[in-house]
């Protein structure tokens, strides 16, 4: 005979309250909103990290009937780990999320200087001997990168650098498949008799494979 499996009771929690993340916090991301809930458990003991959860852009604490003071003190510790929480450095994968920018991008406009770090971060993460470290953002210079759509801005810088690059890559191979043949040409033939390539004298003017 089958053994018949009970189902867990779930008790709702008596104590709740929410806390709404400000939108400079989140800037419109699951993904930070997430980050902050991660941030502020950091501060709560071990036994109550679970005890607090994010539900879209707010954090919520819920604990069962007879934990009054631990309640009240979790709250308090929340109130004031809150406070400022809109500076809190942004991390890659969040502002990924709140750019809609790819991993690749990210790190080619940091190279370059165009999205500014805010410093370092070095973390240990869980299961892993060596610790990482990552670049952190200013929540408030990705706002103004967000609002300006810069972007869209550097997407179309990096595809006018990019056929600029294919161009003259074409330049250089049209080069060297002018120096092999004129280096293959008769020892008798005349200069003005090579080959020579449209628009060279333009070409070495703009000094295009400096």
């Amino acid at each position: 005979m089958a053994r018949s499996s009970k189902s867990k009771q779930i008790i709702p929690p008596v104590f709740v309250k929410e806390w709404d993340l400000p939108a400079a916090a989140t800037l419109g991301s699951s993904v930070r909103a997430k980050g902050i809930l991660l941030e502020v458990r950091a501060k709560l003991p071990a036994t109550a990290k679970k005890l607090l959860d994010v539900r879209g852009s707010a954090l919520v604490l819920g604990l069962p009937e007879g934990e009054e003071e631990q309640f009240a003190a979790l709250s308090d510790k929340i109130d004031t780990t809150l406070v400022g929480i809109e500076s809190l450095p942004i991390i890659p994968r969040e502002i990924e999320d709140i750019l809609t920018i790819k991993t690749s991008e990210r790190h080619r406009w940091l190279k370059d200087g165009r999205l500014p770090s805010a410093g370092t971060r070095t973390v240990k993460l869980r299961g892993r001997a060596k610790k990482i470290t990552f670049h952190v953002f200013d929540p408030r210079k990705v706002e103004d990168l967000l609002d300006s759509d810069q972007v869209t801005n550097w997407r179309e810088e990096d595809i006018a650098t990019a056929a600029e690059k294919r161009r003259q890559a074409a330049w250089k191979r049209k080069l060297v498949k002018a120096e092999a043949a004129e280096k293959a040409k008769p020892k008798g033939m005349e200069e003005s008799e090579a080959p020579k390539l449209a628009g060279w004298d333009a070409f070495m003017r703009e000094g295009l494979l400096k």
